[in-house]
């Protein structure tokens, strides 16, 4: 039970990797506050979890709605140990054709998101006093390049969010690292046309998409004691794709 007693926030909890992490989470003994944009799909996800998680609708681009979240899970239970900004949307723009409303929605939900609720939930973690872990899911699509521009590019960010925060709140005992993902069998990947997702493939070494409970399994780490002297870093979980 390595995460016994401990409080967790997971965005994007409604299916894919969210929901992956939720559910290790909960059988290492964690309470989680599971949010989603959309609060049907995330009851339907987290019917089997019972009391140990709390089903909140939130829109992770909106500082709003991020707020009032954050202030549920701490009416509930009181203090914040462990966030996983996990909440993400891709595309299928080319970059000469990008709308600019689809570059800020992207940017909007991996990057501003990312930062609205890292910043949200570490103030409840300096205001707990306790410390805390926050991991910050980003992409080999950041260094490989591979992908929609916008998801590449907010991606890449994250991971300079994540080297920033790090340093500011490793005094408040708060460790930040980045969980990377390479192609992952999530609803997501199953939009991407066939030829793209071959080509995906060729590049990777060991030769399958990664399940979502494989990733689940490394958040678990870096949430645990098990990664107490490690933050700032980039822990990629590719099968070979890409060396960070």
């Amino acid at each position: 039970m390595k995460l016994h007693n401990k409080v967790a926030f997971v965005t994007g909890a409604g299916q894919g990797m969210g929901l992956a992490i939720v559910r290790r989470f909960v059988a290492e003994g964690a309470s989680v506050v599971a949010t989603d944009i959309n609060l049907q799909a995330l009851r339907e996800g987290l019917a089997e979890f019972g009391d140990q998680v709390l089903a909140v609708a939130c829109n992770v681009a909106d500082s709003a709605s991020v707020a009032d979240a954050m202030a549920q899970l701490e009416a509930r239970f009181g203090r914040l140990d462990i966030l996983v900004n996990n909440a993400g949307i891709g595309g299928l723009d080319s970059f000469l054709d990008t709308p600019v409303e689809s570059w800020q929605r992207v940017i909007g939900v991996n990057l501003t998101g990312t930062f609205l609720c890292a910043r949200d939930g570490a103030r409840l973690m300096v205001k707990g006093g306790q410390g805390g872990s926050i991991i910050n899911l980003s992409s080999t699509s950041a260094l490989t390049g591979e992908g929609p521009n916008h998801y590449c590019a907010s991606k890449a960010g994250v991971m300079g969010l994540t080297r920033g925060i790090a340093r500011e709140l490793a005094a408040s005992g708060i460790r930040v690292n980045t969980l990377v993902p390479g192609p992952t069998n999530t609803p997501m990947m199953a939009g991407i046309p066939d030829q793209m997702m071959a080509d995906l493939l060729k590049g990777v070494p060991l030769g399958r998409l990664c399940e979502t409970d494989e990733i689940a399994r490394v958040a678990v780490f870096l949430a645990s004691e098990d990664a107490s002297f490690i933050t700032g870093q980039n822990i990629a979980v590719n099968g070979g794709m890409a060396f960070i």
